[in-house]
């Protein structure tokens, strides 16, 4: 551990050097490190290590400031507090930077403190709390979640509250209120809406796409690619060299109106026998889920940046439920020493500077209360490993060593694997991360091809949730990465139902080097959009057409996007275009 430490520590400091203005003393990091590693309560600030805090007095306002950059190498997020008076109640407030690849931020102590926004070469003073702090008041008394400060430049971060669906609100009601909520939905959900979701479609004729695909490599399949099973298909989305509701299976086809985007339909039963039987060990296909389509949408990380934001509600920051009581340090209000994000916002939606970039955006992973492990070694150490999350560079939970985690860093690569605790010497740079679970494929490091992970095929101890009885088919969704011809992508997995074997079999039959869980059982839970520009306008393509219900509409019909035109109690991934994107 204390080499650890040390680690993080160090690559603090170098990364922290590197930023512009006054950076963090060893001494401080130091104290820093020592808080974000203490078994005990502390506040949201204390699980920064990272963080720059600089106090100033404005002598025009009489007001006493504190700034808070809460990771300077990213420079996304801050908390301002300003106090009128020495022993006057100090308010808090959560400005974000929208967009740190194009502008950076610094606060200005001295005799005329401000805040300094510094784009395309220029400066610009921004004095917020002024004049009694009107600019931030009007900002926070708007109802934005988003509010605009400083011409625009900057956002202040405003408490909402997220939506959810019908089915969402009864679940967390039962689960909140009633004695046994939780047996109850499990038993309605297994009962009543296994299996609700499945799609199955037999061949029309065989051939593959009418002109280049382009993309992926194409699933390892029983048949050679001109001859492979065209089915009906359910995909919502507009493809370039099929007809509608047709698909070749294993085969990549590119998306209409969004050069970069490819998307495939399969069913588990076309994978070759090679796959199914090859490295790794999996269940074999039951009959339901190996007629099962699904489809997959591939993400060109050459032309995409991946971004990832908290829900207003989920996943939360307290105790799971699953691990044994026996495990919670005394006086611990969770496994990190915080239940509660305050005094920072979540929102659960992407903020409107990069949101006119947006092409696409997905589901996250579980909720806390189901984040962490109730069988199997893991629910015994680690405090139960409880899923980790990081936005905006921002540690809202400790990524614990052993899960799989799909995170970006500072230079703008996104890396998916399982997090080891030498891992950690990264943090400093880590703009998002997200786990959820063990590894669906783990990258063989002898062929760097992906390998089905040593949990598959086990219920407990792999978390994978499903039925009480242990039955894991269900509507399942995933993400890997995969290469080809030099180019690598993300690739999010729609499953109408399978068991983790399954999945494990259809991404290593696409190739993917490393795969994992996302969420499960709900449309609402697997939803994936795309943001299609047509005639002027931008067309919300979903994968299933099930998924525009989640959606809300306004005037005129037009159409309000989940993630992008209100905030939502769940987590998400959002994809935008690189500025410079090839």
């Amino acid at each position: 551990m204390k080499r650890m430490c040390s680690r993080m520590a160090a690559a603090a400091l170098a990364v922290c050097t590197a930023t512009a203005g006054a950076a963090q003393s060893p001494e401080t990091l130091t104290l820093q490190r020592l808080q974000y590693e203490a078994v005990r309560p502390k506040s949201i600030l204390e699980l920064q290590p990272f963080r720059q805090e600089i106090e100033a007095d404005d002598p025009v306002s009489g007001q006493a400031l504190r700034f808070v950059s809460l990771n300077p190498a990213v420079d996304a997020w801050f908390l301002l507090e300003t106090r009128p008076e020495a022993d006057a109640r100090a308010q808090t407030w959560h400005i974000e930077n929208p967009d740190p690849a194009a502008q950076s931020v610094a606060f200005e102590g001295g005799a005329s403190p401000a805040l300094i926004v510094t784009a395309n070469g220029r400066q610009t003073r921004c004095t917020p709390w002024a004049d009694g702090s009107a600019a931030l008041v009007a900002a926070r008394k708007s109802g934005l979640a988003y509010a605009p400060l400083c011409g625009g430049a900057l956002y202040l971060r405003n408490r909402v509250s997220g939506a959810r669906t019908d089915l969402e609100a009864t679940a967390e009601f039962l689960r909140d209120n009633i004695w046994g909520g939780e047996s109850i939905v499990r038993f309605v959900r297994d009962t009543f809406f296994r299996d609700s979701q499945i799609e199955t479609g037999e061949a029309l004729a065989t051939g593959g796409p009418d002109g280049p695909g382009g993309g992926p490599a194409p699933m390892i399949a029983r048949s050679a690619p001109d001859k492979r099973p065209v089915v009906p298909t359910l995909l919502d989305i507009a493809l370039d060299g099929a007809e509608p509701g047709r698909m070749a299976l294993g085969q990549w086809y590119p998306v209409s109106g969004l050069p970069g985007i490819f998307a495939s339909a399969f069913q588990p039963r076309e994978i070759a026998p090679e796959v199914l039987d090859g490295p790794g060990k999996t269940n074999r296909l039951d009959s339901i889920e190996a007629r099962a389509t699904g489809y997959l949408v591939a993400f060109d990380l050459g032309r995409f940046d991946i971004g990832f934001a908290m829900g207003t509600d989920h996943p939360a920051l307290g105790w799971s439920s699953r691990p044994p009581a026996s495990i919670r340090p005394r006086g611990m209000p969770g496994p990190d020493g915080v239940n509660s994000p305050d005094p920072l916002v979540l929102l659960g939606m992407v903020n409107p500077t990069i949101a006119h970039r947006a092409v696409a955006s997905f589901a996250g992973g579980f909720k806390r209360q189901h984040g962490a492990f109730k069988f199997g070694d893991m629910a015994g150490f680690n405090l139960g490993h409880h899923y980790g999350f990081i936005e905006k560079g921002t540690i809202l939970s400790k990524l614990q060593p052993g899960l799989s985690t799909l995170f970006g860093l500072s230079d703008g690569s996104v890396i998916m694997k399982t997090w080891q605790e030498t891992d950690n010497a990264l943090l400093p740079r880590i703009v998002f991360a997200r786990q959820n679970g063990v590894p669906l494929l783990e990258t063989d490091p002898a062929t760097g091809r992906g390998i089905p992970g040593d949990r598959v095929t086990k219920w407990g101890p792999g978390n994978w949730s499903g039925s009480a009885e242990a039955e894991l088919r269900t509507l399942r969704a995933g993400a890997c990465m995969a290469s080809a011809a030099g180019r690598k992508y993300l690739i999010y997995g729609y499953f109408s139902t399978a068991t983790p074997s399954a999945m494990a079999r259809t991404f290593q039959a696409y190739g993917c080097s490393y795969a994992m869980l996302l969420d499960m059982n709900a449309l609402e839970h697997t939803y994936l959009a795309l943001y299609v520009p047509r005639g002027g306008r931008v067309h919300v393509a979903h994968m299933v057409p099930g998924m525009a219900l989640i959606e809300k509409k306004v005037g005129g019909g037009t159409i309000l996007p989940r993630f992008i035109g209100f905030a939502d109690n769940r987590d998400l991934f959002y994809v935008t275009r690189k500025e410079d994107a090839q």
